[in-house]
């Protein structure tokens, strides 16, 4: 019986929700960045 293998959803090995949040502060981040290069190679 411990050669059977085992199923779970992939909500249940992650152990928790994963909200979306992550992604838009990355976006945001990426932009912003994109923005102070951009101020910084225009000076």
């Amino acid at each position: 019986m411990a050669d059977e293998e085992q199923h779970i959803s992939t909500q249940d090995a992650r152990g928790g929700a994963t909200p979306h949040v992550v992604r838009y502060v990355l976006g945001i981040s990426l932009a912003l960045a994109v923005i102070v290069m951009l101020l910084v190679l225009w000076r």
